[in-house]
């Protein structure tokens, strides 16, 4: 098949990396290690920080946010699925754009990935360290942010499956905090009822308003950012062994494993955020209008529901749920930034002493350590600032949805163009209208972006542009090619 190639091309990258000794991934990935990456990483109650914007934006129909934003969601969620099957591959998306579209735009989307890999563990260390300052308020929320990046960079180095093991536990309790939330205001509500009509989630006040529910659908696709993650670890997914089409290790059940755990992961997270965000606005003691009228109540609005409807234990045990959580969602992150910048070193896209793997750990130490280095100095300089958790906050989305266009792109042109997929009204579906519905989503929400956003995000693709062109001239120079350059060339 012409496009196969394509694909397979990048296990002759693995085969010289691992020829010039820098090792191989451990293929020790469970399902549930997996789906827990993923659920860190976006962290179950996710939309505590943004639930009065999205109130106040949507005119009240918060919880119908979720649900369209879980959909707009799923058509990225399905695309990794298919991709992820083509090339099983540390680095995700970077592998995907390689194999479906060229090795120019596999290093552009791996490029624009790393922004959101690397700044996204750094609000989520920022977070940290805030909430853990407002504790312990002798202790600066520099030190608190540099202790947390410590800890998790640690058990990353430690191991995948140790690092995914602790992991559990944290999910596992942020799972029972929800849960306490959950039981908590049902029993509210039984027991004084709710402090608006029960559908005023679902249909807003009054009346139902689609403009504004999806510009609050452009907030709320940020609160899954992370789920991708799980792609990441691709090539450390347990599977049944055997060789692909290119004569590299691809096992029977290793990218099918990956591809339900993305899916499981974006379901699982839009339930808990819908269930969350609907008990929160029956309780909610502002209206959707005094939200939008009053701004700066929009951003403590669901601890100020806690606090006035549920009382103020469950309130601190939420905050303290959410300052440990979001170390951990940084933990995964970290560890997804750490398998993107291996991919891409081994493909001597970057440094390639960044490819090397731990003999002990099986771990990628060196590229695992560089993005700690760079997500710590993002995250104590922001520490530093008064505004440095709004600044880091800003700029977080372009990267991964930039990257996800690209996703989409490369599900159109490798089966379309490269696998020369034949036509058929149910392949047109699922892989020319699919990713089409999915790059279409992306493009409106980055839209929406700050103009902060759009120009860091700008200037970041320029920088990784200059990059690309070095590096070809650097090769012509010399007149040989790079490992992997046959990847995704037709």
């Amino acid at each position: 098949m012409p496009g196969r190639d394509g694909g397979g091309a990048g296990d002759a990258t693995g085969r010289a990396a691992r020829e010039a000794g820098g090792g191989a991934l451990r293929r020790t990935l469970t399902s549930r290690d997996l789906i827990v990456y993923g659920l860190l990483f976006i962290a179950p109650m996710a939309p505590v920080g943004i639930f009065g914007t999205l109130q106040a934006t949507s005119h009240g129909a918060v919880t119908t946010v979720y649900a369209v934003a879980t959909a707009a969601m799923g058509f990225t969620a399905y695309s990794y699925a298919q991709m992820v099957r083509v090339a099983p591959r540390a680095g995700s998306v970077y592998a995907y754009a390689r194999a479906g579209l060229n090795e120019s735009a596999g290093f552009l989307a791996g490029w624009m990935a790393l922004l959101d890999y690397l700044l996204v563990p750094a609000v989520a260390y920022l977070f940290s360290g805030v909430a853990l300052h407002a504790v312990v308020p002798s202790v600066h929320a520099w030190v608190w942010t540099a202790l947390a990046v410590a800890v998790t960079t640690l058990l990353n180095l430690w191991g995948v499956r140790t690092a995914a093991r602790v992991g559990f536990a944290v999910l596992a309790m942020e799972v029972v905090v929800l849960g306490v939330f959950v039981v908590s205001a049902l029993v509210e509500l039984l027991s004084h009822g709710a402090r608006r009509g029960w559908a005023e989630p679902l249909t807003g006040a009054g009346g139902f308003a689609a403009g504004a529910v999806l510009s609050a659908v452009s907030v709320a696709v940020l609160s899954y950012l992370g789920f991708d993650a799980i792609a990441s670890f691709a090539e450390e997914a347990a599977d049944g062994g055997g060789e692909d089409a290119g004569g590299g290790h691809r096992g029977d059940g290793g990218p099918e494993r990956v591809a339900r755990a993305v899916l499981t992961c974006l379901v699982v997270a839009g339930v808990l955020f819908a269930a969350q965000t609907y008990l929160a606005a029956l309780l909610m003691p502002m209206s959707a209008a005094e939200l939008a009228a009053h701004p700066a109540e929009q951003g403590n609005a669901f601890y100020a529901t806690v606090d006035a409807a549920l009382g103020r234990p469950l309130h601190g045990l939420v905050a303290a749920s959410k300052a440990i959580g979001a170390a951990f969602a940084a933990l995964a992150g970290q560890a997804a930034a750490g398998r993107l910048l291996f991919a891409m070193a081994r493909d001597r896209r970057l440094p390639p002493g960044m490819a090397k793997v731990a003999a002990g750990s099986g771990v990628p130490r060196r590229a695992l350590l560089g993005a700690a280095l760079v997500t710590l100095v993002a995250a104590v300089g922001a520490a530093r600032r008064d505004d440095g958790l709004a600044l880091l906050s800003s700029i977080v989305s372009v990267g991964a949805l930039t990257a996800f266009g690209l996703l989409h792109a490369s599900v159109i042109g490798w089966f379309r163009f490269r696998a020369r997929e034949p036509a058929g009204l149910p392949g047109v579906l699922r892989h020319v209208v699919a990713p089409s519905l999915g790059l279409a989503v992306v493009a409106a929400v980055l839209a929406e972006a700050s103009g902060t956003a759009q120009l860091v995000g700008g200037c970041w693709l320029v920088v990784g542009a200059v990059v690309l062109v070095v590096q070809h001239r650097r090769g012509s120079r010399t007149g040989g090619g790079r490992a992997g350059d046959g990847a995704g060339r037709g």
